[in-house]
């Protein structure tokens, strides 16, 4: 809940290339392993969650998507902003 607001401050205007995209899902993946803990397995063993099960508890739901959704909502915005708007020039 604190995490994602946090981390994507102001990613509004950030740029997504592909290895930022990396950083992002490689730190996401990070902190949830952290909050959900390790996996017990049948032989009694414990081992870290893999990519697929942090996937499967997101439900498809990244910060990569937070983020896009953000962007659209900051859209939305500018585009109802009035036309002597600074942010509107600058658009422009």
């Amino acid at each position: 809940m604190l995490i994602c607001p946090t981390v994507t401050y102001a990613s509004e205007t950030w740029v997504l290339k592909e290895n930022m995209i990396n950083k992002l899902m490689t730190f996401e993946r990070k902190i949830m392993r952290k909050m959900y803990g390790p996996t017990r397995t049948e032989d009694v063993y414990w081992r870290i969650k893999t990519n697929q099960e942090i996937s499967d508890i997101l439900k498809g739901q990244n910060i990569i998507g937070f983020i896009k959704k953000q962007r659209l909502n900051w859209l939305g915005h500018v585009e109802r902003m009035a036309e002597d708007n600074t942010v509107q020039r600058i658009r422009r």
